[in-house]
């Protein structure tokens, strides 16, 4: 039995009898930013799971302050026991592709039956001497952190704004922009800063444990995290894995490409 503290997390289930599919999402937002999705794989008929991670949206924050990817992932195996799913697929967008790792390589693939990875962290964002392609250096997830301590505000305008742009152009509209940032404002202050962190933890055994039917899907222009940084990377070490590339992709495909998105997803998830 784990020694991790687990959090009821906020979780939202459309029921049915189709197979779950969880949805799992990015910092520093909720599931409520799978919105364009969930209707396109309802109507696929599946049954479609989102949930808040610790510490975001409608969720409380860590009572222990844990928020590494083994407690992450904790809350994510708590969900799939309580809800008794099997034959799940597991999506994880930008932060939560890293709950999908570790949840494969350390809870197995008994309950799972594909996984797909959407402009995803893993398998190691680090850039380092033993990381070298890796893309985020320590000092800048630093500088981050204290950025958004020192300014919430001014940091999430950036940071949204960038999320959303391809080629220094923003790919939404200023509407999806402000909705956005309103899912932001939810988060826990010390929950965002400290997930900024985990951020730079290792998947690389993790990614390559898994064997289940694998997407990796990722835009071509992410300026936060970069196809060839992670998605290319992932799909490389998965054998046998699909990558999918959207054309000017921003970082948040699901939202300015959702039509791409979803088509790739639902072709994927339903075979």
């Amino acid at each position: 039995m784990s020694d991790i503290s687990t959090v009821a997390v906020h979780h939202e289930d459309t029921g049915g009898d189709g197979r779950p599919v969880v949805l799992i999402h990015g910092w520093p937002l909720s599931g409520a930013s799978w919105a364009d999705a969930v209707p396109a794989l309802t109507a696929a008929g599946l049954r479609v799971i989102t949930y808040d991670r610790r510490g975001f949206g409608d969720s409380d924050p860590a009572p222990d302050g844990r928020y590494d990817y083994d407690a992450l992932t904790a809350d994510l195996a708590a969900l799939l026991d309580d809800l008794d799913l099997r034959d799940v697929s597991l999506v994880g967008f930008s932060m939560g592709g890293g709950e999908v790792a570790r949840y494969l390589g350390t809870h197995g693939q008994d309950r799972v039956s594909s996984v797909v990875f959407a402009a995803a962290i893993p398998p190691w964002l680090l850039r380092s001497d033993d990381n070298p392609d890796g893309g985020l250096p320590r000092s800048d997830a630093e500088g981050m952190q204290q950025g958004l301590r020192e300014d919430r505000e001014a940091f999430l305008e950036e940071f949204m704004t960038n999320f959303f742009s391809a080629a220094g152009e923003l790919r939404i509209t200023e509407g999806q922009r402000q909705a956005a940032l309103r899912l932001a404002a939810q988060a826990d202050l010390d929950a965002a800063v400290a997930c900024i962190g985990s951020w730079l933890e290792d998947f690389t055994e993790d990614v390559a444990s898994i064997t289940v039917p694998t997407l990796v899907i990722h835009g071509d222009s992410d300026a936060i995290v970069p196809l060839e940084v992670s998605g290319q990377r992932t799909h490389d070490a998965i054998p046998g894995s699909e990558l999918v590339v959207v054309e000017s992709g921003p970082h948040g495909i699901n939202v300015s490409h959702a039509q791409e998105f979803n088509d790739a997803l639902v072709a994927f998830l339903t075979r």
